[in-house]
């Protein structure tokens, strides 16, 4: 090998080093005491960190199951200590982790009781685990997976995710049903619909043309559920 050539290669196994120093491959995992619970997703602990719960999303304020999820995340982890498996903040200088207490994944536990839905854009090594506590929730009809018993009465004519996106539904029974639709996200809706009635809107830019899911509910439980 010549001078050249050598140089190149030491030049390539330097860069590698250097390259490696500076991405964290791994999580980077501490402990804490939680102090504050925020809601069923978002604790603050000792350490000063507000922690986002990776992987799930659970009812926000005013929405059906929010207290219950709130009060069994603080039945779980509050004034314990920790450990924190931490990749990234989000936009809001929140720590997005995953959270263990005595080796089990705590935002696994929230989706097995029914507490919270799978919300994930990025595959990592906790989302098989997820979407097993999930799908054991659903089958099990537990928390917000209860159904509704008008659920019979509620159906989807259209769901167009692509601009211009838009979503009709059809009210088949003679009953007037006070319904709340949602995403994966927070963009959350609420309309009444009155017997026998079809119900149309226009969005732009609201459902994820990468993959979504639509939730809608009525004061009685789940309506329907439909991931793309």
């Amino acid at each position: 090998m010549n001078l050249k050539h050598i140089l190149i290669t030491i030049l390539f196994l330097t860069s590698l080093i250097f390259y490696y120093n500076l991405t964290d491959l791994n999580p980077k995992t501490t402990t804490a005491q939680v102090t504050k619970i925020i809601d069923g997703d978002t604790l603050q602990t000792s350490a000063n960190q507000t922690i986002r719960l990776l992987g799930i999303n659970t009812p926000e304020k005013n929405e059906p199951f929010y207290q219950e999820a709130k009060t069994h995340l603080n039945n779980l982890v509050q004034n314990q200590t920790i450990q924190i498996e931490s990749e990234q903040q989000d936009k809001y200088g929140r720590t997005l982790a995953y959270i263990f207490l005595n080796n089990q994944n705590v935002n696994a536990q929230i989706l097995k009781q029914g507490l919270a839905t799978l919300y994930y854009y990025d595959h990592d090594s906790h989302y098989e685990e997820l979407k097993k506590a999930e799908e054991f929730a659903r089958l099990n009809q537990l928390g917000i997976w209860e159904p509704s018993p008008n659920a019979p009465c509620i159906q989807v004519t259209e769901f167009k995710t692509t601009e211009p996106e838009s979503l009709t539904l059809q009210n088949t029974c003679p009953i007037q049903i006070n319904l709340t639709y949602k995403d994966d996200a927070t963009h959350i809706y609420k309309t009444t619909l009155s017997p026998d009635s079809i119900y149309q809107n226009n969005f732009s830019h609201t459902w994820n043309t990468e993959g979504d899911s639509i939730y809608i509910y009525d004061n009685q439980g789940l309506i329907l559920f439909q991931r793309y």
